[in-house]
């Protein structure tokens, strides 16, 4: 195995660096007082004003859609800024983690935020050329944002064969009907469109009844009720997590995305690179926990010495330290896995990394939140919003135990192989 960085991702990764020093960190308090008064005058959901200069300056520096392994064939003529840097799995990983140290504003202002970067490369694989004129250029300049709609509120969408939303075909149209929640970005006014996954043929294998389809949110019968908040939090500057209507949703047969019956497979493409990415951002919120439980330990002082005197802090900074290694390493070899051979050679490591890399970072800001005291779990500090956050990601995508199960299996089966 070889985690060797390449050249261009080296370069890439200092200029990220440069660019959180010198624009992002700065901006965090702007972008907070920009969406608190979005807040107040009841449009929580708009987009604060920081946010525009800030994509101006990462195109500049050439730090957008730098997520995307390839250039994407529809871009325009000669504007290299729309495609892809051209990256590895395995390259992109450490400027993944680099822009989850400011997670709230980093990615989006490098048109490396989800849940955009994954329906990206889901038409980047599977949109025909009118679809990709029509929504990915868009996205990839950054004009509109897009939500990706599979959870459902009615049925434990842990396992996702459960999934009831139906996709019914009627004459030179789709009819789509049912009701999705965890559309995260639904409610951001520059939300145009959703991937929508449901049943297609309910009477197809279990794995070929589903289907994906593009419906554009102004669509008649499409209503976006409201957002879901986690732990309180609204999560208002980037859309909030919608529950959508779809009431009888009507369009044109060519919005199907892919195959007919092709939903499993097109999941399994989306989350394969995306976990490394959602993996990767949750370290970069670890690594900034950390350095601030540092700040913090040796700032104060209790009983007649700083914090970080105490044996017990710096047990749990040492074992904050390892947890991140770990998890990194193991990420890494995922990333380096899907290059090598492939996503479905490495949906071991993907399950195993999407239960490593939440736990890690949430012991991480677990103990950072104590070190803090009762500053740790206001709004004073970052943390407790990014434990919020991050808590989440032991269920986004799957919870922690289904992919437990997985690895799992794959144990036994390994045994069963060897008997």
């Amino acid at each position: 195995m070889d985690f060797a960085f390449s050249a261009r991702s080296l370069e890439l990764q200092k200029e990220v660096e440069r660019f959180l020093e010198e624009f992002i960190y700065p901006a965090e308090h702007v972008f907070e007082a920009q969406a608190a008064a979005n807040r107040a005058a009841g449009t929580p959901f708009r987009t604060p004003e920081v946010l525009a200069g800030l994509k101006e300056e990462a195109r500049s520096r050439g730090l957008w859609n730098l997520f995307l392994p390839s250039e994407a064939s529809s871009r325009p003529e000669g504007d290299a800024a729309e495609g892809g840097a051209g990256l590895s799995v395995l390259d992109y990983a450490p400027i993944a983690e680099l822009s989850g140290r400011s997670g709230a504003i980093a990615p989006e202002a490098m048109n490396c935020a989800a849940p955009d970067t994954g329906n990206m490369e889901l038409l980047a694989m599977f949109a025909s050329d009118e679809q990709r004129a029509q929504w990915l250029d868009p996205l990839l300049r950054g004009e509109i944002r897009s939500c990706f709609s599979m959870t459902e509120p009615a049925v434990a969408s842990s396992d996702a064969t459960n999934i009831a939303l139906t996709i019914t075909a009627d004459g030179d149209s789709f009819v789509v009907d049912g009701r999705k929640w965890w559309s995260t970005g639904a409610l951001r006014p520059e939300c145009k469109v959703s991937i929508v996954m449901g049943v297609s043929d309910p009477e197809a294998a279990k794995y070929a009844r589903h289907s994906m389809i593009l419906v554009p949110l102004d669509t008649a019968g499409v209503t976006v009720e409201r957002s879901t908040s986690v732990f309180g939090y609204d999560d208002g500057p980037h859309g909030g997590h919608g529950v959508v209507h779809f009431d009888n949703v009507r369009v044109p047969r060519e919005n199907l995305l892919g195959p007919q019956g092709g939903g499993f497979m097109m999941a399994q493409a989306r989350l394969g690179p995306g976990r490394i990415h959602h993996c990767m951002r949750a370290l970069g919120v670890a690594e900034r926990a950390l350095e601030l439980m540092c700040t913090r330990a040796q700032s104060r002082s209790t009983f007649g010495q700083p914090i970080a005197k105490h044996g017990m802090v710096q047990e749990w900074i040492a074992e904050s330290r390892l947890a991140i290694e770990q998890a990194r390493l193991l990420v890494l070899k995922t990333a380096w896995l899907i290059d090598t051979a492939g996503v479905r050679s490495a949906r071991t490591e993907i399950a195993a990394i999407k239960v490593a890399a939440p736990r890690a970072a949430s012991y991480v800001l677990d103990r950072a939140i104590q070190v803090h005291g009762a500053a740790g779990v206001s709004g004073d500090t970052p943390l407790a919003e990014a434990w919020a956050q991050l808590r989440t990601l032991h269920l986004a995508d799957g919870p922690d135990e289904v992919h437990l199960r997985s690895v799992a299996r794959e144990e036994l089966r390994r045994h069963d192989d060897r008997s």
